[in-house]
């Protein structure tokens, strides 16, 4: 086993979930694209791989015990955050990927077929002029800058019962009074990410 095998394995383990040996093995060579995309299209910050698997992988698969929705959209992203390790985790799910990045969604299309994921969607669009021809009862992001923007970009394309998955750092406490009045969060979470220090949380925002 070498070290990233080792890495995403315990902090699977840490996290609680039920992932099989195929679905590891499918997350680690997502890594393996993006590691190998990223030196000609700047898709992420992060150039190491094993902290690609604790930045990328293990911080969106920290998400997963909330996730109750069935079809999904995500929002801003980018190299397929959270999208693609959601839906490796949640086969029987439905994700749609956005992003206005034509690289990115790029990458992204090379990746469902590297991968074969049958479970997703790749769009290259702006949220504010994304169409789709149902409504999605979960929409997630880590993308947003802030509360109001993801409600404000998101709301039309959110079922009437949808709920947003907002991924933060730090609790935003300043921006909850920004949200939109017939807006509540409903739920928030303190999300522990192996090896990863600073703060996470995940907001889950309802219409009410």
């Amino acid at each position: 086993m070498d070290v990233l095998e080792k890495t995403l394995a315990a902090g699977i383990d840490t996290l609680g979930l039920a992932v099989t040996d195929t679905q590891q093995a499918l997350l680690l060579r997502y890594v393996a694209l993006l590691h190998k995309w990223n030196k000609a299209y700047n898709l992420t910050a992060i150039r190491d791989p094993e902290q690609m698997v604790i930045r990328h992988i293990l911080d969106s698969l920290s998400i997963a015990p909330y996730m109750a929705a069935t079809h999904c959209l995500d929002v801003g992203t980018g190299a397929g955050l959270p999208g693609i390790p959601l839906a490796i985790l949640f086969p029987e799910k439905q994700f749609s990927l956005l992003d206005s990045n034509g690289k990115k969604t790029r990458f992204l299309i090379e990746a469902q077929m590297q991968l074969k994921l049958t479970n997703i969607s790749v769009h290259t669009e702006r949220v504010e002029q994304f169409k789709s021809d149902r409504l999605f009862d979960g929409i997630v992001s880590r993308a947003f800058a802030s509360l109001k923007d993801m409600v404000t970009g998101c709301e039309a394309l959110l079922s009437p019962t949808g709920k947003l998955y907002a991924m933060k750092g730090i609790f935003p406490e300043a921006e909850l009074s920004q949200l939109p009045k017939h807006f509540i969060v409903e739920h928030s979470h303190t999300l522990s990410v192996p090896s990863v220090e600073e703060a996470r949380h995940l907001l889950l925002i309802a219409r009410h």
